[in-house]
């Protein structure tokens, strides 16, 4: 397992007349994944050409803490709230890999 920090985008779109239940949604979850002990960064964000479309960027201490993250309650409900308010399937997540490192 990998020491080093874990980042991630995730992106959603909402429904038609969803997007201020999203917001909502995923102001109260980030408030949850702000106080666990291995997230580092969790902001969200609306794209100024579609406030529809949410993006919300995520770094985590380490693998062993995005794996924590991924497994707790709080994500397995937040996501069955959201998921019938957007668009996709469910949340498309992109990892990152900072420059200079493989």
């Amino acid at each position: 397992m990998s020491d080093e920090h874990v980042a991630l985008y995730a992106e959603f779109t909402a429904l038609p007349g969803a997007s201020d239940e999203v917001e909502a949604l995923i102001a109260e979850y980030a408030a949850t994944v702000r106080s666990e002990p291995g997230n580092r960064v969790f902001d969200v964000y609306r794209r100024a050409e579609d406030a529809d479309r949410f993006v919300v960027f995520e770094l985590y201490r380490d693998r062993a803490a995005f794996d924590e993250h991924v497994g707790a309650e709080a994500g397995r409900a937040f996501n069955a709230e959201l998921v019938p308010r957007i668009v996709e399937p469910h949340s498309i997540l992109s990892f990152l890999t900072p420059l200079g490192r493989s």
